[in-house]
């Protein structure tokens, strides 16, 4: 879906379907108050949010599985696997299932970590200690109150914060915010703060910055003309990443966050570019729910997290790996 402009800016429609917002935050309370999470004999670190769409958590996640082998650890990604029809829990492999099968952003885990997919967490976490991992990262699994958490990190988009700051479908927020942020260990702030959020919540708990940065290769693209698609959170900061790279944004078509892509849909993307004499490109989270043949057509701007300052971030998961 696309965001509904009330969930930013507020206004009569988000005052009258407060009362819906407060009955969603309510069974999340019942939720929590009526499970006992299950303790891993390892590390659980978790990156999730409080609201819903595109905050950066998946780069987030990809940082953390690198940073955790860097550091000598054998980490495993645990994944919902949205999009995909696996009920799990099942080992991701790349080479042989797609985003129909296990969604999308498993596909990128995988690269890095053996990639765990399953509604069920608490099993998806038992065998993946089983299969030999020592720390486990769960993604997008903040909400979820059925495995304990060492470390939650809360991703937060600077641009938009936390919108109107009300609940669903009142606002963007999948909890309240104080109550998100009584169960985090720290923030990460992505990008330029608009909404000078960071002296707020740096009262709370630690604040870590950093920025979507694209990738050293990602230079190919300045100059050039392109058509860009994307179907994520907010496809217009993939637009805007494109054109700060010095490319030349000719087309910008936005899909739905998690679109299943078809045949259909790619051709005529294709087919502009070519009469363009321009270049079609997404996101790598895109390019895994692309049909196979079509895949080797679209060229991929590929990301990364880059921190203002990684100690303080580092600091705080050495110190949980420690206890």
């Amino acid at each position: 879906m696309t965001p509904p402009d009330f969930w930013i800016e507020g206004g009569p429609l988000a005052r009258l379907l407060e009362p819906l917002g407060g009955l969603v935050a309510l069974a999340g309370w019942l939720r929590r108050a009526a499970t006992t999470p299950w303790r891993a004999p390892v590390p659980v670190f978790c990156v999730g949010n409080i609201t819903v769409g595109g905050a950066g958590k998946t780069p987030v996640a990809l940082w953390l599985g690198r940073f955790l082998a860097a550091e000598g650890r054998k980490p495993a990604y645990l994944s919902r696997g949205y999009g995909g029809s696996a009920t799990g829990p099942l080992l991701v492999d790349p080479d042989s299932h797609d985003a129909d099968l296990v969604g999308d952003e498993p596909l990128l885990l995988a690269a890095v970590a053996p990639t765990w997919v399953g509604a069920d967490r608490v099993a998806s976490a038992k065998a993946a200690v089983a299969a030999g991992a020592d720390c486990l990262i769960l993604d997008d699994g903040f909400q979820n109150p059925r495995l304990a958490k060492t470390v939650s990190l809360v991703v937060v988009d600077g641009a938009v914060g936390f919108g109107n700051g009300k609940v669903m479908p009142a606002g963007p927020c999948r909890e309240p915010v104080r109550v998100g942020l009584a169960r985090a260990d720290a923030v990460v702030l992505i990008g330029t703060d608009a909404q000078n959020l960071a002296p707020r919540l740096a009262k709370r708990l630690p604040v870590f910055s950093a920025r979507i940065a694209p990738r050293a290769d990602a230079q190919k693209f300045a100059g050039r003309e392109v058509v860009a698609f994307a179907g994520i959170g907010r496809p217009e900061k993939f637009f805007a990443t494109l054109a700060a790279l010095g490319a030349k944004v000719v087309r910008r078509i936005a899909f739905t966050d998690h679109h299943p892509y078809s045949q259909a849909d790619i051709q005529p993307i294709l087919d502009e570019a070519y009469r363009r004499r321009a270049i079609p490109v997404t996101t790598e989270k895109d390019a895994m729910r692309l049909p196979p043949d079509q895949r080797q057509q679209v060229d991929v701007l590929a990301v990364e997290i880059a921190w203002d300052d990684p100690e303080p971030p580092q600091r705080l998961l050495r110190a949980a790996l420690g206890s």
